[in-house]
């Protein structure tokens, strides 16, 4: 008996223009900064080539890999997935709609590809890895909700996390070791990490004061805590 895979749509919602309000204002904007940052100093060496941002409905990536002169390509799990970075970014931005864990491009298609947001949200992690690998020529960059951080808390606090953010939802957690072997496995290594926070994002959100989520995050920066314990984390794999 044969079984047919589940399709999975995990861009749906942090596509919407509600999703984006997560980060209005000076501390949405701060925490989306940070995060840019990150993916656009992992993805210096493949800058100026071509980009597929995998669940990149959000198009927080666009005007960032645009400016450094990608030809970016956006891949939604449907129509209304695609509409903000059509919006955002016109005829800039080349637009698909297709299986994010099975993506319709040929082997080794892209110099490199970007999944932010999606990890949390997927339920067959390994398939939808594959297909990342499947489809890059030379790297990955994914971000994860760590195991090893005050994450760990959040089942016990979820309920007044959603009280505090009101368009939060449940997310899940990576231990480091088991992404790098399902990585591995499709023949990518040679990681490197970014740790985003040593704080939980809520709390930086809810401050909505950068310059006071600058001061909470030096020292265990500083300390070399946020190293170990920070999150989410922005990953980086490359083809070997």
């Amino acid at each position: 008996m044969t079984t047919t895979a589940v399709r999975e749509c995990p861009d749906i919602e942090s596509s919407t223009d509600e999703y984006a309000t997560r980060f209005d204002g000076p501390g949405g904007e701060h925490l989306l900064d940070v995060q840019n940052r990150a993916v656009m100093r992992l993805a210096r060496p493949w800058l100026g080539r071509s980009i597929l941002d995998v669940g990149g409905g959000h198009a927080q990536l666009c005007r960032p890999l645009l400016d450094a002169r990608c030809s970016v390509t956006v891949l939604g799990s449907e129509e209304s997935c695609l509409e903000r970075p059509r919006r955002i970014a016109r005829e800039h931005v080349s637009c698909a709609v297709g299986d994010l864990l099975e993506p319709p491009f040929p082997d080794r298609a892209f110099d490199l590809v970007i999944a932010v947001r999606m990890l949390a949200h997927v339920r067959d992690a390994n398939r939808f890895i594959h297909g990342l690998c499947r489809v890059a020529r030379h790297a990955v960059i994914v971000d994860y909700a760590a195991v090893r951080s005050i994450n760990v808390l959040t089942p016990a606090l979820y309920v007044l996390k959603k009280k505090l953010e009101g368009n939060t939802r449940t997310y899940r957690m990576y231990h480091r070791r088991d992404l790098l072997r399902m990585f591995a496995s499709h023949g990518f290594a040679k990681p490197k990490a970014i740790p985003q926070f040593f704080w939980p994002m809520v709390l930086h959100r809810k401050l909505s004061r950068p310059f006071v989520s600058r001061a909470l995050e030096a020292p265990p920066r500083l300390l070399q805590i946020c190293r170990w314990f920070g999150s989410p984390v922005i990953l980086r794999l490359e083809r070997v």
